[in-house]
């Protein structure tokens, strides 16, 4: 889904991928994380303008080439200035894609005993250096090498760790997602209990920024402000018994905005019905209105883009 804004009003579009779960930047524009296969989408501000409704567009954003991973069950996409990288939670590791492989492994956790196609810990997040030399936290749902032992522990379970060392810092999180280094700061989502946390490494312990309405998943940090997925609870083995079900208020799916300084929650985006699960949130600085065209124009019965050098003098 693309958010904008154009004339004082919300704008939205939306675009179909297989099993979309990581966004990045890149150098030349945003990759996607999908079920078997990366998609890389060049930004294009030229011919932004051109696409329909025509002149209200600042940015587009088109799917042109795509990396055959095979399914890895990846979530977090990153981009450390030369390589990107994926949390390929199938194999409990990080690693970068890279032509002619399907993935290069770079790093999995000490506990892990090694590289095999079996979910045991669930790791799901990574958080990049904001200098670019490459993934300096990571989260995971379990310390577990036994596939799908993550299963067994969901409710405080997870954990955070350092990378490269593997040590884990803070235990006892409920399903963690999306850490992120903003201004040299951690922070990170609490997903089972609804909550935007701040971590300090020197004291070794957390604080809450904001306790949001729903399973928190997907978070980009810009202008002061966290931009936070929330997902509705889908009732089963997985997300049942979670400490955020145990209060009285309605979980909501969509975006939430929150004021880093004071924590309060300045805007919001609900979806009422449609769409029911958030997995990665992605800000655009210096775009108000961008548009994003998938690879597949039939199911999205969107317009067709051509994207063509001038010809020949």
């Amino acid at each position: 889904m693309s958010l904008g804004s154009r004339g004082g009003s919300l704008r939205l579009g939306f675009s179909r991928f297989d099993q979309p779960m990581g966004l990045a930047r890149t150098a030349d524009g945003v990759a996607v994380a999908c079920r078997q296969s990366i998609w890389s989408l060049p930004a294009n501000r030229e011919i932004a303008p051109r696409l329909a409704p025509e002149r209200e567009h600042d940015i587009a954003l088109l799917a042109r080439t795509c990396h055959h991973s095979g399914p890895l069950l990846g979530h977090d996409l990153a981009w450390d200035g030369a390589r990107l990288w994926l949390v390929n939670t199938l194999f409990n590791g990080l690693v970068t894609i890279e032509a002619p492989w399907s993935f290069v492994p770079r790093w999995i956790p000490p506990f892990i005993s090694g590289w095999v196609p079996e979910d045991r810990c669930h790791l799901n997040g990574v958080a990049l250096a904001e200098d670019g030399s490459g993934p300096l936290w990571a989260t995971a749902l379990a310390e577990s090498d036994r596939d799908q032992g993550w299963r067994d522990d969901r409710l405080g379970g997870g954990c955070l760790l350092q990378v490269p060392s593997g040590e884990v810092v803070l235990r006892g999180l409920a399903m963690p997602h999306s850490p992120r280094l903003y201004r040299g700061v951690l922070h990170l989502l609490d997903s089972g209990r609804g909550q935007l946390l701040r971590f300090d490494p020197a004291s070794g312990r957390p604080t809450v920024i904001a306790q949001l309405p729903g399973f928190t998943r997907g978070l980009d940090c810009f202008a002061g402000h966290a931009f936070v997925g929330l997902s509705r609870i889908r009732e089963s083995a997985v997300f049942g018994g979670l400490p955020l079900q145990q209060g009285d208020q309605a979980l909501q799916c969509g975006l939430a905005v929150v004021d880093l300084a004071s924590g309060a929650t300045v805007a919001h985006l609900w979806f009422r019905s449609g769409v029911e699960e958030i997995f990665a949130v992605l800000a655009l600085p210096g775009y108000r209105h961008p548009v994003l065209v998938g690879p597949d124009n039939d199911a999205d019965a969107s317009q067709t883009v051509w994207m063509v050098p001038p010809p020949p003098a």
